[in-house]
């Protein structure tokens, strides 16, 4: 599975779950359980790797404004959803976090940023072809920290200036 590949299968998975992480979710591994469990492994690689690239200190801080606060458990499935979005908003998003604020359509505070159930897929499908774990995908670890400057969160004056367009859409105040 290439990259290609890869995007067009989350994209086709959002677009059948109408924007849904946890129906998502549940196309994508119906959709895994179709191919060759190599396949599988590949798709994994994929999203992890992309999942990595996202655990960087000015992404957590557009999390934060849009989720209203994002522990490290909330991050890490602020990741995953944002790999749900597809490619344009991920990209864009790893571009310029501020940017999100263009990129995302509608934001139902309910059911999107988290996408925790897309981080396991690969790894249920895996795991419902072949009866074992999946293997080590033989990709470098996350880094211990998020790659970048730390932001820091408790500052919503710096969250605004940082994050003025996000700001703008998902705030309606700052307070002194």
């Amino acid at each position: 599975m290439d990259e290609t590949e890869f995007w067009e299968l989350v994209d086709a998975t959002r677009e059948a779950a109408e924007g849904d992480p946890d129906e998502q979710a549940d196309l994508l591994v119906d959709r895994l359980l179709q191919m060759e469990p190599d396949l599988v492994l590949d798709f994994a690689r994929h999203f992890e790797a992309r999942y990595n690239r996202a655990y960087r200190w000015d992404l957590w801080g557009a999390a934060w404004v849009l989720l209203d606060g994002a522990s490290d458990d909330a991050f890490d499935f602020f990741r995953c959803w944002l790999i749900g979005q597809g490619r344009e908003v991920y990209e864009g998003a790893l571009h310029d976090p501020d940017a999100l604020a263009d990129l995302l359509d509608d934001f139902d505070e309910e059911i999107d940023g988290d996408g925790e159930e897309l981080g396991y897929a690969a790894d249920e499908a895996y795991e419902q072809l072949t009866g074992t774990v999946a293997p080590d995908l033989g990709i470098a670890p996350a880094l211990s920290e998020p790659e970048g400057t730390p932001v820091d969160f408790e500052n919503e004056r710096v969250l605004a200036e940082r994050y003025p367009r996000l700001w703008d859409r998902f705030k309606e105040y700052v307070k002194e």
